[in-house]
C-alpha cells in the first residue's frame, strides 16, 4: 500500500527471469494504468487494484490466468472495463483464462466454454452455446400490437407484458400461429426464438440446488 503500482511490478518481475523494463511497460498498457502506475497502490480504487492484480499475474507471460470473482465488488463502469481487458489479454496474449465466478449473467456475455460444479463434482463441461441449448421448451416470443386476447386465441401462451408472450412451438408451428393471429386482426412486429440464459442452464443443470 506504501509503493507505487510500479514499484509493485518491480517486486513481482524480480521472481522471475527474464523480465525488463520493456515488458512491465508493456503490461502497464495493456491494463490501462499508465497515467496512474506511479501513483501509490493506497490512492487506487478497487478496480485498478484489481488490474494492477492482473498486472502482476501476467508479468512472466502464463500461458493460463486462473482468476476468482474478478468483477467482484465492482460497479457497471468497473465490469464493462475488466470484461474488455480479459477478452483483451486472451487475444493479445494468447492467453487461456479459467474464471470461478458466481455472477453468472456476466459470464455468459465473457466466456466461450463453460464448467458447471455441484457439490464439489463436475457435472458439466461444454460449450456456452451447447449448454444453453434447449432440451425441452423450444420458446418463440412474438412482439405484437395487443396481448389481451392472446390467451383466447393461444390457450398455451404465457403472457408478458401488453405487448410480448412467448409460446412453446417448433419452428414448422410458427407460420400456423402467424397466420391464426393475424386472421385474428393481430399485428406481428416481431418473432424470435428465445434463447436461455446461462443462470437458467445452471438451475436447469443443477436442480437449483443450495448448500448450505
Amino acid at each position: 500500500m506504501y509503493l507505487t503500482g510500479y514499484e509493485n511490478l518491480q517486486l513481482m518481475a524480480n521472481l522471475y527471469k527474464g523480465i525488463d523494463k520493456k515488458r512491465i511497460d508493456k503490461v502497464v498498457r495493456l491494463v490501462k494504468l499508465e497515467n496512474r502506475i506511479n501513483d501509490k497502490v493506497s490512492k487506487y480504487s478497487l478496480g485498478m487494484r484489481q488490474r494492477l492484480g492482473i498486472a502482476q499475474a501476467i508479468l512472466h507471460k502464463p500461458t493460463l490466468l486462473i482468476l476468482d470473482e474478478p468483477t467482484n465488488g465492482l460497479d457497471p463502469e468497473g465490469i464493462k472495463e475488466m470484461r474488455e481487458l480479459l477478452l483483451e489479454l486472451a487475444k493479445k496474449e494468447g492467453m487461456g483464462i479459467l474464471i470461478s465466478s458466481h455472477n453468472l449473467a456476466e459470464l455468459d456475455n465473457l466466456v466461450n466454454k463453460v464448467c458447471i460444479i455441484k457439490n464439489g463434482e463436475i457435472i458439466e463441461t461444454s460449450g456456452i452455446s451447447e449448454i444453453k441449448k434447449e432440451e425441452k421448451a423450444n420458446y418463440k416470443l412474438f412482439e405484437i400490437n395487443d396481448t389481451s386476447k392472446i390467451k383466447e386465441i393461444l390457450p398455451g401462451a404465457i403472457i408478458i407484458d401488453k405487448n410480448k408472450f412467448k409460446i412453446d412451438a417448433v419452428k414448422e408451428e410458427v407460420p400456423e400461429i402467424v397466420e391464426l393471429l393475424v386472421s385474428k386482426n393481430i399485428s406481428i412486429y416481431e418473432v424470435k426464438k428465445e434463447e436461455k440464459s446461462l443462470e437458467e442452464a445452471f438451475f436447469e443443470k443443477t436442480g437449483g440446488n443450495v448448500i448450505e
